[in-house]
């Protein structure tokens, strides 16, 4: 897997990515404790403001500046991104009320919004060999797991000799030094796509997600991850330590074994697509979700002591890596039925169709978990998997092709 890295291009890159990914991290814990400081009690509904800005953010800024920036070379638009996300974290440290916090975050993601589909688009186009381009997903997948899992510890590290608000300065750094590399890496030239008016620019994304197979199936395989993801994202915390009334470090262990579970896979899945068509693998992972969920939700309902617990901490190992499953390989469903004037317009659809999956799962999971309980919530989150599953069934059949005709 390391092999790609050999790759002089892609190797700053990726230097660029693991940067901007653990300030990132820094970032999210030190708002956790700035909405603590201005909120108080309410910092929950602060977080989970600001998380829903970053949702519709998410959701309606990549398309739009995929269409408007259509034209703009990838070097200054991914610069011009990293530059914007530095000077809002600039910010953050003086930040006296929660609207504050709101606006800075929208500014924040819509960068990242722009930011992280036009780089996605551009490793296709650097790492043009399937075998290496799978590699390179794989290499980026337990990047993503792996800061899940570094930066809480950086960040513990750090609070004991400095403030939580001087963990901005790490964020800036990152972004900062992300757009240096970038600055310093000589990327191919691509040519920008036929003049076109801008409606037709914005919609191209999404038409090729409805007239492409593959790419219909891929927005119903979303939908699959998003139930179980919003489950464990909105609900781990409730479940450890309401039900199951155990610590902060069970929490973080818990989510560390759904981590686990994903950067396992990701290390793994290219010798398994080497063997295996994608079609096998990310259905397979799709169908094991609901059925790991379900699991999820008897042990919940029935379980007790420690055999709940370490129960439940292998239902979330093999969640993450049924998740992964899916979302290692979903890149190379983009970069088949795209070409490179656009695929950018292709990676943005679908950094927006994602997102907007979880506008609707996170809401379910949050509010039937209070209202119903864990268990129950858990099944109707798989019924929502599994109609996902259904609908990617069928629209992903085994001989369908995949040249792109939009």
């Amino acid at each position: 897997m390391l092999t790609v890295l050999r790759n002089p291009v892609y190797g700053k890159l990726f230097g660029a990515q693991l940067l901007a990914l653990l300030g990132t991290g820094l970032l999210t814990i030190a708002l956790g404790l700035l909405a603590f400081e201005i909120a108080g009690g309410d910092a929950g509904l602060v977080l989970g403001l600001a998380l829903t800005i970053k949702m519709v953010a998410y959701v309606a800024v990549a398309p739009v500046i995929s269409a408007v920036a259509a034209r703009v070379p990838r070097k200054p638009l991914l610069i011009g991104s990293d530059a914007v996300r530095a000077g809002v974290a600039l910010c953050l440290p003086f930040v006296a009320e929660a609207w504050q916090i709101y606006v800075l975050i929208f500014l924040l993601q819509s960068a990242s919004a722009t930011f992280t589909p036009a780089f996605q688009a551009l490793i296709p186009s650097i790492l043009p060999n399937e075998r290496q381009y799978t590699r390179a997903l794989s290499l980026s997948r337990f990047a993503y797991d792996l800061e899940s899992l570094v930066s809480p510890m950086l960040a513990a590290a750090l609070l004991t000799v400095i403030t939580y608000r001087s963990l901005f300065a790490g964020t800036v750094a990152g972004f900062i030094a992300s757009a240096a590399i970038v600055w310093l890496t000589r990327l191919p030239p691509i040519d920008p796509p036929p003049s076109s008016g801008f409606l037709d620019r914005l919609t191209r994304g999404g038409r090729a997600f409805r007239q492409r197979p593959e790419l219909r199936s891929l927005m119903a395989l979303n939908l699959v991850i998003a139930s179980t993801t919003a489950m464990v994202i909105v609900n781990t915390v409730v479940l450890v330590k309401a039900d199951l009334a155990r610590s902060h470090v069970d929490v973080a262990m818990m989510l560390a074994a759904y981590g686990a579970g994903s950067m396992i896979v990701a290390l793994n899945i290219p010798r398994w697509l080497d063997r295996f068509p994608d079609r096998r693998v990310m259905l397979c992972g799709a169908g094991a979700l609901p059925l790991a969920l379900v699991a999820g939700a008897a042990v919940m309902q029935w379980g007790s002591g420690q055999a709940q617990w370490y129960g439940l901490l292998g239902i979330w190992f093999a969640m993450g890596a049924a998740a992964s499953m899916i979302l290692t390989p979903s890149s190379r469903l983009l970069q088949r039925n795209s070409d490179a004037s656009t695929r950018p317009a292709v990676f943005a659809a679908q950094f927006s169709l994602s997102h907007a999956c979880f506008l609707v799962t996170y809401p379910v999971a949050g509010t039937l978990g209070a209202t119903i309980g864990l268990p129950g919530t858990a099944l109707v989150l798989v019924m929502v998997g599994l109609l996902g599953v259904g609908l990617s069934i069928a629209s992903w059949r085994r001989n369908d092709a995949v040249a792109l005709t939009a």
